[in-house]
């Protein structure tokens, strides 16, 4: 979520948006900037792989000879993040060939232009400052890090907060109304809204190949195992933000706000820019098997369980915008222990 995004703040709506492919970020740093990031993660990466050296920027006639450094883990940016592979994207439409021109293969590109730059590419339905890129890294493609891979293989499927079989359309709807906290807004996106039209297509490309109920491998593995959970009532805010102040500040910034590094910016865990309290992430131990697993950004796995989980306390005891609709959540399903924000 918590991945340092591209995004910058809040830009002028007239002032029009610099795209630039996502591998681009692979190497185009300068060192200083390459440093700074390092030490702003909360530890070194792998010592497998360390950090390479300053490399000349990827230019767009390089692109077509890029070559990977590091070794995929099926179809995915490995969980064990190196510098070469924290911003790549294994799977990108921008740069397919093989895609081609077509109007369906236009609407794949809008996709993922959404998933990347999601308060841009979607303003009336996004209101905050994240994007989809800021939970599933990797523009969805990264193990540990809830990625979405073969995802619509998967749907239909049962959602126990809403208590019925979900679309993938119906999945991207509700990320939009709690994750993007749509619903401060007067727009309210359905099936037919160009944008999740445009999400679903990007998701289906990247589930290509994938058989229809098969769930991939990679799926639904950011959880913490229930024997390691820690009851909820002994969770310590007080020594998760000690943990923060240690592991996450450098990033998110004391205030929570995430620190600008280089032309990145890592994602606000809470006040009115970040995601609200009906979202999946304001589930504590939702939120403490992504910081498990995904976090600190260039050192994932780094922290145990109780950190993580101690990490997720402080965090969902902070504010957050309200999502106005959570008397029609777990209306047949018991609401869950860790959905701090809802009333029992």
């Amino acid at each position: 979520m918590i991945e340092a995004s591209a995004h910058h703040e809040a830009p002028e709506k007239s002032r029009p948006t610099r795209r630039r492919d996502p591998r681009f970020f692979i190497l185009n740093s300068q060192f200083s900037i390459l440093l700074l990031v390092l030490s702003a993660c909360s530890g070194p990466p792998p010592a497998e792989a360390p950090a390479p050296a300053p490399q000349a920027p990827i230019t767009g006639t390089q692109l077509e000879g890029y070559v990977r450094t590091y070794e995929l883990a099926g179809p995915l940016v490995p969980a064990s993040t190196t510098m070469a592979s924290a911003w790549d994207i294994p799977a990108n439409p921008l740069t397919d060939e093989a895609l081609g021109e077509s109007p369906d293969a236009d609407l794949v590109r809008r996709g993922f232009r959404l998933f990347t730059e999601t308060p841009d590419e979607a303003p009336r339905l996004t209101h905050n400052r994240l994007t989809c890129n800021n939970c599933h890294l990797n523009a969805g493609q990264r193990e540990l890090s809830l990625p979405l891979v073969g995802v619509d293989a998967m749907f239909p499927e049962y959602n126990r907060r809403a208590g019925r079989e979900f679309t993938l359309e119906d999945r991207i709807i509700g990320c939009f109304l709690r994750s993007e906290n749509a619903t401060a807004g007067s727009d309210t996106p359905d099936a037919r809204t160009p944008e999740v039209v445009a999400l679903a297509a990007y998701l289906r490309w990247l589930s290509r190949g994938h058989a229809k109920g098969e769930n991939p491998s990679w799926r639904k593995r950011n959880r913490i195992a229930d024997d390691k959970l820690i009851p909820v009532d002994q969770l310590d805010p007080v020594k998760g933000e000690a943990i923060y102040r240690e592991k996450c500040q450098s990033c998110h910034g004391l205030d929570g706000q995430g620190v600008q590094i280089g032309d990145k910016r890592a994602g606000p865990l809470w006040g009115p820019d970040s995601w609200n309290d009906g979202a999946g992430a304001a589930r504590t131990y939702t939120l403490a098997g992504i910081i498990r697993y995904a976090m600190p950004y260039l050192a994932p796995g780094s922290l145990t369980d109780e950190e993580a989980q101690h990490v997720a306390a402080f965090i969902t005891s902070k504010p957050r915008p309200v999502y106005p609709f959570k008397d029609q959540d777990y209306r047949t399903e018991p609401v869950p222990p860790d959905a701090v924000y809802y009333k029992r």
